[in-house]
């Protein structure tokens, strides 16, 4: 039978050695303490971590106060200090009355409402409310600027009064 050879393979693993309990409760410890330090340092996030460190000599000068640097008089004043008072704008600009009575005239919302109500048809409240108001605007406005509906109607009853005397009188 032949021998066998003995062929030098490197290193042979040593034998693995139980390890006793101070061992293993020591390096739990050691584990542990690493772990301890791991992350960030202690107020890295209130102070910008690593980043605040290179630009430090910007912060320093850069005023770290937020909000109005004025000075306020603390204690008692001699004058009062009165806040100005805004008046509130109106959402519309003012017109004028022949201006605001021309919009309301060529209204299309108005003349569609009172072209239901002259076919005879019944609104909602809140239409008809919408409708008496704007009437009475136009009113408003109309007596305002000295003009009324029965101008127009009147001229014409003046006119035809004048062509009948003419007749009557048997003018040309």
């Amino acid at each position: 039978m032949k021998k066998p050879t003995s062929a030098p393979r490197g290193k042979a693993p040593a034998k693995n050695r139980r390890k006793t309990r101070e061992d293993l409760n020591q390096e739990a410890r050691d584990r542990k303490r690493e772990k301890k330090h791991r992350g960030h340092t202690p107020g890295s996030r209130a102070s910008g971590g690593a980043d605040a460190s290179s630009s430090k000599k910007q912060q320093q000068q850069k005023d770290p106060r937020i909000g109005s640097k004025k000075p306020i008089a603390l204690g008692v004043t001699d004058a009062p200090v009165t806040k100005k008072q805004h008046k509130p704008q109106s959402e519309k600009p003012m017109l004028s009355p022949q201006a605001e009575l021309d919009m309301l005239e060529t209204d299309e919302r108005l003349d569609a409402l009172l072209e239901r109500l002259e076919e005879g048809e019944t609104l909602n409240a809140e239409e008809q409310s919408w409708v008496d108001a704007k009437l009475d605007r136009i009113d408003e406005l109309m007596q305002q600027l000295g003009l009324s509906y029965d101008d127009d109607e009147e001229e014409d009853e003046d006119d035809g009064k004048e062509d009948m005397m003419r007749l009557l009188k048997g003018g040309n």
